[in-house]
């Protein structure tokens, strides 16, 4: 078990199952085609991240360095809370992007989805979380990885 501390982007608890991807996120490719096409598990759609095509990621705890890609992945963000099809949580390595953190916020804000948001993590947060593992993510930024 370790723990980590980042910054709170939107606050909140839980605990889910962890799914990492080491590349950047790309919000609309990989949230595109559960939107479109009603996918009840939320695969990720984006066939240019391997660690996560194909997986679902409604409920889990996102593990990633960053997003990327367009300018639309706030919204998308937003959208994925305001359909109550997000992940548990989003963690991140890095600092988060504005777009994201924008769209994250809005569905926090403006949605009844619980998604809680914690950034700058660091490098050895992600070297050391594997998809599988118990993600719990405390009120104050802690993040607690068994």
């Amino acid at each position: 078990m370790r723990q980590f501390k980042g910054r709170v982007i939107v606050p909140g608890t839980c605990t889910a199952e962890a799914l990492v991807s080491h590349g950047g996120f790309n919000t609309l490719a990989s949230y595109q085609m559960a939107l479109m096409f009603g996918d009840k598990k939320v695969k990720c759609g984006d066939q240019n991240n391997e660690e996560l095509y194909k997986k679902p990621m409604l409920g889990k705890a996102l593990c990633l360095p960053m997003t990327i890609g367009s300018t639309t992945g706030g919204m998308v963000l937003f959208t994925v809370c305001s359909l109550d099809k997000q992940p548990a949580c989003m963690l991140f390595s890095k600092t988060i992007d504005s777009l994201a953190a924008s769209g994250a916020i809005m569905g926090d804000v403006w949605t009844d989805a619980k998604m809680p948001v914690v950034d700058e993590l660091g490098d050895e947060f992600l070297e050391y979380v594997k998809t599988g593992m118990s993600i719990t993510v405390k009120e104050d930024g802690i993040v607690v990885v068994e």
